[in-house]
């Protein structure tokens, strides 16, 4: 009898594979790093054949080290880094092209031509989404219009297009021998070609962006008691177990929050900063520069939408100081150099190197640092550096509360940075609200394992999920209204010197 659920997740700048007991503690986990590739400035990719290597290395790490086998998986999961668009040829499972990263801007020529007629909201109605670079359609356009022979493959059936869980499931199920070429609604939300409504591409959508429909996958559910294929007995999990949930990185954390009711929130702290409102079966459309988005579909079940603040850049700043500046050796080394000075010295960092997402969307904006004097040093970089995402949330949440009218309460809060108490503190003097992480921080693995487990029957039901939900750590605001306040207006000064940067 199966034991365990398990879930890839394939993220940003690293892929791991977690197994999961019933009451979604962590059994096994490992995880491998992979190449940020950058041709020219703006420009971001990865090799769609290294990550698959990585996958099946984190797969068999992990089983290895738990020793589990194929016979104790109820079910997989697959969540990943969304919008990171892979085009390959069906017949070879050969990649026309490297995966374009979210965080890429190339597209801007295109987003700015289809922003002429109707502006950057056109389609907001209909897929939720402003137009702007960080979303896949875009980048499918920019393969088919550069890359030579692919848009004539496309039209034979022979280029599939998907994002990275869509990459990943196809080659779990088989590849080129009959993988499921299958996405959920989640990430396919996330393409601006999909209706929100009907949670069908769009044909006006496909046409405008000249994109074929037969190179998308297949939606379906994000927890799928029909399943989306099975693991071959050849492959790295080593036997047959259902592949039965999918979802995008942000939505799993959320699902893995258990985060379903309208209104409950959660942020995650990674290479970007991703916090999502539950808004219960209704598309809510945004006035303040949020994404309508899907939160999850169970089954049969309606589909739950939900508000998103998107953040670009927060943990990839730390990243940023340690391998392009070299300030810090590791990532972890950022806290005690914060703690080194008192304050950020009257500094900010703005670190908008894609652009302003969230709740701006200005692709033309480029990072900056403000108000430095001779004082500065490293230290206040660092403090600097970590009271950015801070900031960025807080303007986030700003437009949840105004969107939704909803006033947040507390945060749930999970990702890597949440280690970092110095800034979790900080987070909740900038926001007046606790700051929550729970016992499992892991949440967009455990999301995922989550949705693969409940439409297996490993777990019966969401009410058993939030069962499993335990707080680990609370963070109280600390710091008086004047200083917050006072705090926050110099960084809202410091955002408005990156806008427009590039002509």
């Amino acid at each position: 009898m199966a034991k365990y659920a398990a879930a890839v997740d394939q993220g940003t700048t690293s892929t791991r594979f977690m197994i999961f007991d019933h009451s979604g503690s962590v059994v096994s986990l490992h995880q491998l790093e992979h190449e940020q590739i950058y041709p020219r400035a703006g420009w971001v990719e990865h090799d769609p054949m290294e990550i698959w290597a990585r996958t099946q290395d984190v797969i068999k790490g992990a089983m290895q080290k738990a020793n589990v086998k194929a016979s104790d998986l109820a079910a997989i999961g697959v969540t990943n880094q969304r919008e990171t668009t892979v085009v390959w040829d069906k017949r070879t499972g050969k990649p026309y092209y490297n995966a374009i990263v979210w965080q890429d801007t190339r597209t801007d020529k295109i987003v700015e031509e289809l922003s002429q007629d109707g502006g950057q909201y056109r389609f907001q109605e209909k897929v939720g989404l402003p137009l702007a670079t960080y979303f896949s359609g875009p980048k499918v356009k920019w393969i088919l219009d550069n890359v030579d022979g692919v848009r004539e493959e496309a039209e034979r059936g022979n280029a599939l297009f998907g994002n990275i869980d869509t990459w990943i499931i196809w080659w779990l199920t088989g590849g080129p021998q009959g993988g499921s070429h299958v996405t959920d609604v989640t990430n396919a939300s996330r393409t601006m070609l999909m209706n929100l409504h009907t949670l069908d591409w769009d044909d006006e959508m496909l046409e405008i962006m000249g994109i074929p429909r037969q190179m998308l996958p297949e939606i379906r559910p994000s927890s799928d008691p029909k399943t989306y294929g099975t693991t071959l007995a050849e492959g790295p999990v080593g036997g047959r177990v259902p592949i039965a949930g999918d979802l995008g990185d942000q939505q799993a954390a959320l699902y893995g929050q258990t985060c379903y009711s309208p209104g409950e929130a959660k942020n995650t702290y990674g290479t970007g900063c991703f916090m999502l409102l539950n808004t219960g079966t209704e598309a809510v459309k945004s006035e303040s520069g949020l994404l309508t988005t899907l939160a999850y579909k169970i089954g049969d079940q309606p589909a739950v939408y939900a508000l998103e603040g998107s953040i670009a850049i927060t943990g990839a700043l730390v990243q940023w100081l340690r391998d392009n500046l070299g300030i810090i050796e590791k990532s972890a080394d950022i806290e005690p150099l914060a703690r080194s000075v008192d304050d950020a010295g009257g500094m900010y960092i703005v670190p908008a190197f894609s652009g302003l997402f969230a709740p701006y969307w200005k692709s033309n904006a480029r990072g900056v640092f403000v108000g430095l004097t001779r004082y500065i040093n490293k230290g206040h970089i660092a403090r600097a550096a970590l009271e950015a995402t801070a900031y960025q949330t807080r303007e986030v949440a700003d437009a949840m509360a105004k969107d939704s009218g909803v006033k947040l309460t507390a945060l749930k809060v999970d990702g890597g940075m949440t280690y970092n108490d110095l800034l979790m503190q900080f987070q909740a003097d900038m926001l007046g609200v606790p700051v929550v992480r729970p016992e499992v921080a892991e949440t967009t693995s455990l999301g995922a394992a989550y949705a693969a487990g409940l439409a297996t029957g490993f777990w019966s039901d969401q009410e058993s999920l939030r069962e499993n939900w335990q707080v680990a750590k609370r963070w109280e605001p600390k710091m008086d209204e004047e200083k917050r306040e006072e705090l926050y207006r110099g960084w809202k000064k410091a955002v408005e010197r990156t806008f427009d940067w590039v002509d």
